[in-house]
Formats: C-alpha cells, sequence, structure tokens
C-alpha cells in the first residue's frame, strides 16, 4: 500500500486524529519529503480547515522532533573533529546571540525542507520547548493556509461546473 492510499484510509476512519497522525509519520521522515501538503489541501475541502491546519501542524511538530534528536544525539559524533566543533561553536553563539523562535516560525510556515533546521536547533541544544512550540505555529499556519486552499479551491472548482 503507499503512502496517499494509507494517508486516504488513516483520514478518511480517524478524521482530524488520522491528519495528525500523517503528519506526524510525514513530518519524521527526516530528508524523505511525503505528500503531506497534498492530503492537507484534500482535506481541507472535506473539513472544517482551520481545525485541519490545528491538527497537521500538531503532527507535524511533533514529527519534527526527529530532526532536532538527530542533531542533539549526534551532537558528540558530529564534534569529534575540529572544524565541526567550530562550525557548531559558530552556529550556537548565533542561537544564543538572536532569538531564532521567530525564525524557526518563518522557516516551518514556508514550504522548505525544514529538517535541517530541526537538526541544527538539535546539534546547537537549542531549547526543545521553544522549538516545539515555534514549530507548532509555523506549521499551523501553513497548514492553515493550505487547507483554507482546499476548501476555497475545490468550492471554486465545482462552482465552475455546476456541482
Amino acid at each position: 500500500m503507499d503512502f496517499s492510499a494509507f494517508s486516504g484510509f488513516v483520514a478518511g476512519q480517524w478524521g482530524y486524529l488520522g491528519i495528525l497522525v500523517i503528519q506526524l509519520i510525514s513530518s519524521s521522515t527526516v530528508f524523505l519529503p511525503l505528500p503531506g501538503l497534498a492530503i492537507i489541501f484534500l482535506y481541507g475541502a472535506m473539513l472544517n480547515p482551520y481545525l485541519v491546519g490545528l491538527f497537521a501542524g500538531t503532527g507535524a511538530a511533533v514529527g519534527e522532533l526527529t530532526g532536532y534528536a538527530i542533531g542533539y544525539g549526534g551532537h558528540k559524533l558530529i564534534l569529534r573533529t575540529s572544524k565541526n566543533k567550530k562550525i557548531a561553536d559558530k552556529i550556537r553563539r548565533l542561537f544564543r546571540r538572536y532569538d531564532y523562535f521567530f525564525v524557526i516560525i518563518f522557516f516551518s510556515a514556508i514550504p522548505f525542507p525544514f529538517d535541517i533546521i530541526g537538526v541544527l536547533c538539535g546539534l546547537s541544544k537549542y531549547d526543545v520547548k521553544r522549538f516545539f512550540v515555534a514549530t507548532f505555529i509555523g506549521n499551523s499556519i501553513k497548514f492553515s493556509v493550505v487547507a483554507l486552499a482546499g476548501f476555497y479551491g475545490t468550492t471554486w472548482v465545482l462552482k465552475m461546473f455546476g456541482g
């Protein structure tokens, strides 16, 4: 069974909770994109698009903790060489100098390969609670916009064809 068939089954049977699970799985696959946005677009047309955005944002925020954990857990492995230690120190200084909370929100709110941001946040030992809240806010914004596009786009197409 491919992912889109699985996701259709899960979201159809479980509703909003299914959307949360789908986005959790989609976001936890580090560096391997899965069709999460397309699914949110479709279910935005069938369910309340604002709730779709919130549930999808929650699932994505939990799923993004995978990239964070890789950076956090791989900290010692990555920092074995002095060159990597210097790079990690620069990243830490940037996170201390600037509050990356809004940067994380921005990058999670746009269709951007966010996994590298999660790994960098884990590597620099950025506060996991702040990381989670920022990714939740950014992803909820992104998925609400996509769900609303599905809601209004589908309505528009149906009206065009007399449905």
